[in-house]
């Protein structure tokens, strides 16, 4: 397994595989791999020659009070992950590399990226969509799989995909659980042990809201107050539960069309994300 900390090292290889005519997937990641991670890198390995992990704490989609000091890191943790996954290469870049000290270039999407935790977080979204188009020029893939679990992501990235032209294949894989349902993400590691096992009522709440959907129920508002009050009342404090639209994240008063049940809830200090797909 190679790691690759420069972009013309990572360049120079993607061309060479491309010589060889091997395709290229990319899993963005970073770091602190968990088997959701690993769920996507399964899901390149089964269509490209050549895997690619990227590791890279992302400066620029973190606000200025938000965890980028404190996200958990621990690189040789998970270049042993990827390596027992069969992963081909880490790209794994220092913030001076990704971004020369005067900068002065950013990519936006200005109607998905508006939403949700793109109201919540501003800049949040230019920092994704700015880090993703530089991966895409190092990497040179062909395929780029993300996760659902951060639904309005992987939403506005295929827009960035389909609006700039790149010529990559966008896949989004379903959301990896734990055993109890709570929806793996590297910042569970920030819940104390009660945090954590009051967390759990927001994946029953989506269920619950699934439930309710295939049932019959469309009403957005009864769907998002049934996840809703599943959080609360395990003491969660929900930042959004709203219904929108999976095409464009419009809000909808009805699930009368394929919708996204998008939820954003906190847990003590900890910020949690999930979502279930409806229609």
């Amino acid at each position: 397994m190679h790691v690759f900390r420069t972009i013309a090292e990572m360049q120079a290889a993607a061309r060479q595989w491309h010589r060889a005519g091997q395709t290229i997937g990319l899993v963005p990641t970073m770091g602190y791999l968990h088997a959701g991670h690993l769920s996507l890198v399964a899901l390149a390995k089964a269509d490209c020659a050549v895997v690619v992990v990227s590791i890279f704490v992302n400066p620029t989609q973190f606000g200025p009070t938000e965890d980028l000091a404190r996200y958990p890191r621990d690189f040789e943790r998970d270049a042993a992950l990827c390596r027992e996954a069969g992963v081909d290469a880490i790209f794994a870049p220092e913030p001076a590399e990704m971004y020369a000290a005067d900068a002065s270039v950013w990519v936006t999407e200005e109607q998905l990226s508006q939403p949700l935790c793109g109201a919540r977080r501003p800049g949040h979204f230019r920092g994704v969509t700015t880090v993703v188009a530089k991966l895409f020029n190092a990497v040179l893939p062909d395929v780029a799989v993300f996760g659902q679990k951060d639904a309005q992501q992987a939403l506005v990235l295929q827009r960035l995909v389909r609006d700039l032209n790149f010529p990559v294949d966008v896949r989004i894989g379903t959301i990896h659980r734990e055993a109890d349902g709570l929806a793996m993400s590297s910042r569970n590691v920030y819940l104390s042990p009660d945090e954590r096992r009051r967390a759990v009522a927001i994946s029953r709440g989506v269920r619950a809201a699934e439930a309710a959907y295939a049932a019959g129920e469309r009403d957005g508002a009864v769907l998002c107050a049934v996840a809703h009050n599943a959080i609360t009342a395990a003491g969660g404090r929900p930042d959004y539960v709203e219904l929108r639209s999976r095409h464009d994240l419009r809000e909808l008063a009805e699930a009368s069309e394929p919708a996204v049940l998008a939820v954003a809830a906190f847990f003590g200090a900890t910020r949690l994300l999930d979502n279930t797909f409806l229609g």
